[in-house]
C-alpha cells in the first residue's frame, strides 16, 4: 500500500510551487541600490517607501491586495513585470520601474510622487497637492522624513 501512496505524494510535492528562497534585508538592500542605479533613481526614495510600506518584509499583503516589500498591487505588479510579486528581486525591479514612471510624470517632485504612489497617479494628476485626505498627508510626510533621514546617513557624519 505504502509503495503505492510514496510515488502518488512525491507527484503532489513535486507539484507545488517552489518557494523560492527570499534574501536577507542586506540582499534586498543591494537590489534596491542595483535598481535605483539602472533606473536613476535615489536608492533612499525606494528604501524609504520599502519602510513605509512593508517594514522590509517580502511576504506582507495590505488589507487592499498589494503584495511585497513595495506593495505593489496586482496590476501594477503585472504591468511592471512581477509575475512573482513576493520575490524580492521582482518586486523591487517593478517598483522601480513604477516610481520612475511617477517621476517622469510628476517631473521629479516627490510629494507628488510619493502621493501617488500611495493613492494612485490619476488621482494625484488630477488633484496635484490639493488633496485633502489625512491619510495621502500623512504617507507623504512620512515618505519625506524617512527620505531626508536616509539621505542624512548615507551622507555620513558631518564635520565642524
Amino acid at each position: 500500500m505504502t509503495k503505492r501512496i510514496l510515488p502518488l505524494v512525491l507527484l503532489l510535492f513535486a507539484m507545488l510551487p517552489c518557494a523560492r528562497a527570499q534574501p536577507d534585508a542586506s540582499q534586498a538592500e543591494q537590489c534596491v541600490r542595483r535598481y535605483a542605479a539602472h533606473y536613476r533613481v535615489q536608492p533612499e526614495l525606494i528604501a524609504a517607501l520599502i519602510d513605509i510600506e512593508s517594514r522590509w518584509n517580502p511576504r506582507a499583503v495590505s488589507d487592499k491586495g498589494a503584495m511585497g516589500l513595495m506593495q505593489l498591487m496586482p496590476s501594477t505588479a503585472r504591468r511592471y513585470g512581477a509575475n512573482h510579486p513576493f520575490d524580492v528581486e521582482e518586486n523591487i525591479a517593478a517598483g522601480t520601474r513604477y516610481v520612475t514612471a511617477l517621476m517622469w510624470e510628476f517631473h521629479g517632485d516627490i510629494r507628488l510622487v510619493s502621493a501617488a504612489y500611495y493613492a494612485g497617479d490619476r488621482w494625484v494628476s488630477q488633484k496635484q497637492l490639493n488633496y485633502d485626505n489625512p491619510d495621502v498627508v500623512a504617507y507623504v510626510e512620512a515618505v519625506r522624513l524617512r527620505y531626508t533621514m536616509r539621505k542624512r546617513a548615507a551622507k555620513g557624519p558631518q564635520r565642524r
